[in-house]
């Protein structure tokens, strides 16, 4: 998924003349805590309401260096590269641009994050499985092998390495709620099993015992 697949193309911005405290009102109106300000139609960088209040402070204006800062990313790149700028920098907003440096839209961080929802399957039914291994270990092949082997298959899948320990952590979703045979499968296989997130069987099992017995009672 690339970033213009999910920019918000109605979203106001600001013009480097306008003052500090017009900026902030708009903020408030729209509720965010950044807006894009253009020059000759062209982004110039991004304020937050934060570097605002000091600046009607001191008197100062949206030209200044030390209130813009150069946040953006381009309209072509991938939506992990926005997600990497919205968290490291806490952004409410970040300015998409062309590459003549026309601002083409904003990814709003709240639609971006149903956005990021979407793409990561989790409007699909499924279990959720957390593994842990060795980086010399790990492959995606065997991992597919070992779901596969239980009538099942991943619909996603995320790694990353804990620093702590040096481990590959993976998250895998699967098509479908119940497993306890592929916990069973992977731990037989030596992977460390963190957490899961679905059904047991046996769960399963007791649950239509239950409903068994309610039945032979109400007869």
């Amino acid at each position: 998924m690339i970033v213009s697949q999910l920019l918000n193309t109605s979203f106001p911005s600001l013009n480097i003349s306008d003052k500090p405290s017009f900026a902030l009102q708009l903020m408030d109106d729209y509720d965010v805590l950044h807006l894009p300000v253009l020059s000759e139609e062209k982004y110039v960088g991004l304020v937050s309401k934060e570097d605002l209040l000091d600046a009607i402070d001191a008197d100062m204006h949206l030209s200044d260096p030390e209130i813009l800062k150069q946040y953006l990313i381009h309209q072509e790149e991938h939506f992990l590269g926005a997600l990497k700028l919205i968290a490291s920098f806490e952004l409410s907003l970040l300015p998409v641009v062309s590459a003549q440096m026309e601002l083409q839209g904003v990814l709003l961080t709240k639609e971006f994050l149903k956005g990021m929802s979407t793409f990561l399957g989790n409007e699909d039914k499924g279990a959720i499985i957390v593994l842990e291994t060795d980086k010399r270990n790990f492959s995606f092949g065997e991992l597919s092998r070992l779901v596969e082997t239980n009538d099942a298959y991943i619909t996603q899948l995320n790694t990353y390495t804990e620093a702590a320990t040096g481990l590959v952590v993976i998250t895998i979703k699967i098509n479908r709620i119940e497993v306890s045979d592929i916990v069973a499968t992977f731990q037989r296989y030596d992977y460390a099993v963190r957490h899961f997130y679905g059904e047991e069987e046996y769960a399963n099992d007791l649950k239509e015992n239950y409903q068994h017995l309610l039945s032979y009672l109400n007869m």
